[in-house]
């Protein structure tokens, strides 16, 4: 698949069969998430993958968005060890650990599964129920497995403000 192609087609699915995701498919997930580039390969990002019921039920209780998933990646941001730009001291850990999360993201649609980027949880309640993730700000849940039979796209999925409102000529 082209990398448009995979841009325009990858959605957020909110709707997950019960088929279990094969390791393989998780390994190669990861692996886009371990080869995505960051500020001076920092590499200031940790991966969790969750996928114990009993872990998974507890991110559960962080988000109502978990969409009956057996398998979610959390990705969280460490501010120790990563790229501080000089110039203003702003910190690269988020935008690092943002870019891993977003190869995954499209790794994820790219082998046939669905997720989407889940920003709204309880960070305080995931780090006190996984202490795991103390230290670091966590900037997304993936949820993943296969779209259900019925699954789709959002209506507003296609929406877009046009190149002129986006794109600055200077």
């Amino acid at each position: 698949m082209d990398f448009l192609k995979l841009a325009h087609e990858r959605y957020s699915c909110r709707k997950l069969s019960t088929k279990p995701v094969e390791q393989e498919k998780i390994d190669k997930i990861i692996e886009a998430g371990m080869i995505a580039p960051t500020a001076i390969n920092a590499q200031p990002f940790k991966i969790w993958l969750i996928k114990s019921p009993q872990e998974v039920s507890k991110v559960a209780q962080t988000t109502p968005f978990t969409f009956g998933a057996s398998v979610v990646l959390a990705v969280g941001a460490k501010n120790e060890g990563a790229y501080v730009r000089n110039f203003d001291g702003k910190n690269f850990a988020e935008i690092d650990a943002s870019i891993v999360a977003t190869q995954m993201m499209l790794e994820i649609h790219d082998l046939g599964l669905g997720s989407t980027w889940v920003g709204h949880f309880d960070p305080v309640k995931l780090r006190e129920l996984f202490p795991q993730m103390k230290g670091y700000e966590i900037v997304a849940l993936f949820p993943i497995g296969y779209p259900a039979d019925d699954a789709k796209p959002s209506d507003r999925h296609e929406a877009s403000k046009s190149v002129e409102e986006l794109v600055e000529v200077l």
